[in-house]
């Protein structure tokens, strides 16, 4: 089925981009390491942050290293006590030129910290600052992918230089591989897709959930796509959280959307939808395991997971903006208003 309103060779070429950074990635993390650094900050700004924590969570689960997750605006008012000159801090702007991250690398420079920016534009003012920058031109139906995917060679590297895992070539084989099997994703997910933005285009409000690597991503399309880009009401909460106050808003017409992974958390969602089931009429479950990707271990599926369900819902937002007749672009105050 041919994919409605999307450049299939510029989505293939973007995406192998990105994991065609992990020798330059690779490179640059072993030099740091070997410099002496001795913990990592992952420092984005909104969406871009979000899509840094499955790799921050998989470093803090098998790591050893110290890695910290922290808010740009955040850290420049309060501090840090663990960033210092023995602290990489990687910086994700896909524009490169966002005022928090900017004001963080300046903050975090003053400090001694080396900073790796991945942007989609070299000549940005991040890139020019940043320590290493390395860029991999993407626009916003195609940058959750390739950050995902970005920030997955850098946590995967640290882990290998510090011989903590030993899987490191075989899972960067399969991710070579990988970007025309997440375009026959999308074109296998294309019906399913139209169908759920017809389901929901009208829904004047939703609870969305996941947990492990997925958490990330049901925030970050709850928050910058279903709000920001739909301006539609969103109850972003953590499948963990879930049972400790967001059931009571549970029943047959409230919307619920489930993202359900491949880590050892998947239990976690799996409770909430098997709860859901006789609690709502609009439950939306999107479980990885249902994606073909031949070729593709166990192991790495793990780890992609939230790299498949944003290829899956970049389908459905082409479609809800069509049916819906309110363009991804249209903003009320984003870049638009001083704030």
């Amino acid at each position: 089925m041919a994919l409605f309103n999307f450049d299939e060779s510029r989505f293939v070429r973007i995406q192998s981009g990105a994991v065609a950074l992990a020798g330059p990635i690779d490179q640059a993390v072993g030099q740091l390491l070997e410099g002496g650094a001795q913990n990592i900050f992952f420092a984005g700004t909104g969406g871009a942050g979000i899509l840094m924590q499955p790799a921050s969570q998989l470093l803090s689960t098998q790591s050893a290293i110290g890695c910290y997750s922290v808010m740009p605006a955040e850290l420049v008012m309060t501090g840090h006590p663990q960033l210092s000159s023995h602290s990489i801090v990687v910086m994700p702007s896909l524009s490169g030129t966002t005022r928090e991250t900017l004001a963080a690398l300046e903050y975090c420079k003053q400090r001694g910290a080396r900073v790796l920016a991945l942007t989609g534009h070299a000549d940005t003012p991040l890139a020019r600052a940043a320590d290493v920058s390395l860029v991999n031109f993407a626009e916003d139906d195609t940058s959750c992918e390739s950050f995902y995917l970005q920030a997955l060679c850098v946590a995967l590297s640290v882990m290998r230089h510090r011989k903590e895992f030993g899987g490191y070539a075989a899972v960067l084989a399969e991710l070579l591989r990988l970007p025309p099997l997440l375009l026959d994703v999308k074109r296998a997910f294309e019906a399913r897709a139209e169908q759920f933005a017809g389901e929901i285009q009208s829904e004047p409000y939703h609870m969305i959930t996941g947990a492990g690597s997925t958490w990330p991503e049901a925030f970050y399309y709850g928050m910058c796509i279903l709000e920001e880009m739909q301006w539609i009401r969103m109850r972003p909460v953590h499948a963990s959280d879930f049972f400790h106050g967001a059931l009571e808003l549970l029943d047959q017409d409230v919307s619920l959307i489930v993202f359900q992974g491949e880590d050892a958390l998947r239990p976690l969602t799996e409770r909430v939808a098997a709860f859901a089931r006789d609690q709502t009429s609009k439950l939306h479950v999107f479980d990885t395991r249902t994606f073909d990707l031949p070729g593709i271990s166990r192991e790495t599926r793990a780890l992609i997971s939230p790299v498949l369900l944003a290829t899956v819902m970049e389908r459905v937002s082409a479609h809800l903006e069509a049916k819906r007749q309110h363009p991804l672009t249209m903003r009320r105050y984003y870049k638009r208003v001083p704030y």
